[in-house]
């Protein structure tokens, strides 16, 4: 990885394209900086910086979500809805990494399926906004708009944007990548250690029975591929794991400035993470996110909402993987449950008839969103779980591939979402609320949501 190579003309786009040709079009959900001389200077001191991650790693994940767009494994994309400063410790992110892998292996053992695990971590410091302006007791103040912009505190000085976050975004990013790939390598994520995944919620929780028999067919399972001379020593796969990164590409200044050009094929890659995905108010087709996107080769991500037509949909398609490769493009579904059995068919009709290689991903959290009446923004396990239902129950009706799913969640205990197996209810909100932005199911939800999926990943292999 180089960064000072001339920029190549990319074949996947049908202009030039350079890292900075976004600033030629409308940036949506873009910061307004005091000085632009500030700016400037933390993006060339980021410019210089070592990349967080590598064109063959995201080259490798590209060859791994080709596999899901035909059907032959499956997308788990999982982690926090916004990354934030202050929370930034060990024991958070070893808690979300156990909580993925728990729900990798119950989605790989019970459905029978190799799982890509792709986290929102190590960089999801930036959240889109409805308003610029935020409204508390008469007070009018910036909204925030994620922890590599400004400060949570509803205060005029924390809701100043300020450059240098980017530069403790990256250095948290740095870290927590480099605390991932040490569990993924370290021997955290060795199957033989499945019971050791243990947190500290599964001694309560309704489905750890559930789980604990999983793990002791896998553990039969395992020392009876020890007798055939399989195990850890000699099978590298069954002592590690990979574990991509991604987040929302929305603060362009930053996602420029740490774009290379890779030494090996002369192509441009966002090295801020494995996989960049652009959100449902910024997947304008002539503006500034889709033209950055456009050009660099990294696997990613369209949110996919019910105001999408069929002909915006291919058109997108269109410009963001011209070539129709395989692996290259997921579109991520966030329609809502009382939605997407009406909204979907005809979308997944229309890529299926024009031929167009994508995934098909689906985010059940952000269309479910409630206001609750004691004020706090949660979403219903159950509903979440029909939107699901209703994602496979589409694409198996249309003869497509329901490749992956898509979730805000945490390693914690928090209370953030109602309903599930314990029955979390509006007035339990308030006892452990702890999100910067966004609900999110607490680790004791995820495990019964991969349960469930784990169950339509099996009816879809016997139908």
């Amino acid at each position: 990885m180089e960064v000072e190579v001339p920029s190549p003309v990319s074949e996947s786009v049908v202009h030039p394209w350079d890292p900075a040709s976004w600033r030629n079009r409308e940036a949506h959900q873009q910061p307004k900086y005091q000085s632009a001389e500030a700016v400037a200077e933390v993006e060339q001191q980021l410019a210089s910086y070592p990349p967080l991650v590598f064109a063959e790693e995201a080259r490798e994940l590209r060859r791994q979500l080709a596999q899901v767009a035909e059907g032959k494994a499956f997308l788990l994309q999982g982690g926090d809805c916004a990354e934030s400063f202050a929370d930034f410790n060990a024991n958070r992110i070893r808690d979300t990494f156990k909580v993925l892998l728990q729900m990798a292996v119950v989605l790989t053992f019970s459905g029978n399926l190799p799982v890509v695990k792709v986290a929102r971590m190590a960089g999801q410091y930036a959240k889109p906004r409805s308003a610029d302006l935020e409204t508390v007791n008469g007070i009018e103040l910036p909204s925030y708009r994620g922890d590599i912009i400004n400060g949570i505190d509803f205060t005029a000085k924390a809701r100043v944007p300020d450059p240098q976050r980017m530069i403790t975004a990256y250095n948290q990013s740095a870290a927590t990548l480099n605390l991932l790939r040490a569990f993924a390598q370290g021997g955290l994520a060795d199957l033989h250690q499945v019971h050791a995944w243990n947190l500290s919620y599964l001694e309560n929780n309704p489905q750890r029975d559930r789980y604990l028999q999983l793990a002791e067919r896998l553990q039969d399972a395992l020392e009876f591929m020890a007798v055939c001379g399989v195990n850890s020593d000699n099978t590298p796969a069954l002592r590690e794991t990979t574990l991509y990164t991604s987040h929302e590409a929305l603060l362009l200044n930053y996602e420029q400035a740490l774009t290379r050009s890779d030494s090996l094929t002369g192509k441009w890659y966002d090295c801020s993470a494995h996989m960049l995905w652009i959100g449902e108010r910024t997947r304008q087709l002539d503006a500034a996110h889709v033209e950055f996107l456009a050009g660099v080769w990294n696997p990613i991500g369209v949110k996919v909402g019910p105001g999408m037509d069929t002909e915006e949909l291919i058109r997108l398609i269109d410009r963001l993987n011209p070539n129709n490769e395989p692996g290259r493009l997921t579109l991520i579904t966030r329609m809502g449950a009382d939605t997407l059995g009406d909204k979907l068919p005809a979308l997944v009709r229309a890529v299926e008839r024009e031929g167009r290689s994508v995934v098909w991903s689906t985010d059940p959290m952000h269309g479910n969103t409630v206001k609750a009446s004691s004020g706090y923004k949660t979403r219903n396990f159950d509903s979440i779980l029909r939107e699901i239902r209703d994602f496979f129950a589409v694409h198996r009706a249309e003869g497509s591939h329901p490749g992956g799913i898509h979730l805000e969640m945490t390693g914690q205990h928090v209370t953030e979402c109602t309903g599930g197996a314990w029955g979390i209810s509006e007035t339990d909100l308030a006892s452990c609320y702890r999100t910067q932005c966004d609900p999110r199911l607490n680790a004791d939800q995820v495990l019964e949501l991969a349960f469930c999926i784990s169950e339509m990943l099996r009816d879809g292999r016997s139908s």
